[in-house]
């Protein structure tokens, strides 16, 4: 009996996010890319935990650079523009999507292919990091759904 509480606690323990009330990542998806394109982008949906925390940055072995990055309108264009980190309030929900905040996939080492999925690991200022496999969607999708 002793040791299925140490067991059941080592297991709550290894999972920062879910035992300090951190962040979490529902719905991540990316659209496929077309030929031989060099930069895709992947999407999710943020929840805040119990206290703000900030996403910091993010790899995946399908690129050679991840990034985070916004859309802003400068002189009446729309332009892409990377971002140091990605605020997510205690409670509050960000969502990442086409037009807005999103996870840029610069020097893509091959095609994300519709139908497959791959790695991707946020990192957080405070609940560390969340690793978590992305679908991949036809190339014009706008949402998971």
């Amino acid at each position: 009996m002793r040791w299925a509480c140490v067991l059941m606690l080592a297991a709550m323990l290894s999972s920062t996010s879910a035992w300090a009330g951190g962040p979490v990542l529902e719905t991540p998806w990316a659209r496929a890319t077309a030929g031989r394109a060099e930069t895709g982008a992947a999407y999710a949906t943020l929840i805040g935990g119990g206290q703000p925390d900030r996403l910091i940055a993010a790899s995946s072995p399908v690129a050679e650079t991840v990034e985070l990055h916004t859309h802003l309108e400068e002189d009446g264009v729309m332009r892409m523009r990377p971002v140091e980190a990605i605020a997510v309030p205690a409670g509050g929900k960000v969502e990442l999507k086409p037009g807005g905040l999103h996870i840029m996939l610069i020097g893509l080492k091959g095609p994300l292919k519709e139908g497959r999925h791959f790695p991707l690991t946020l990192i957080f200022e405070r609940a560390g990091r969340i690793e978590t496999e992305v679908p991949i969607l036809a190339p014009g999708a706008r949402n998971r759904g």
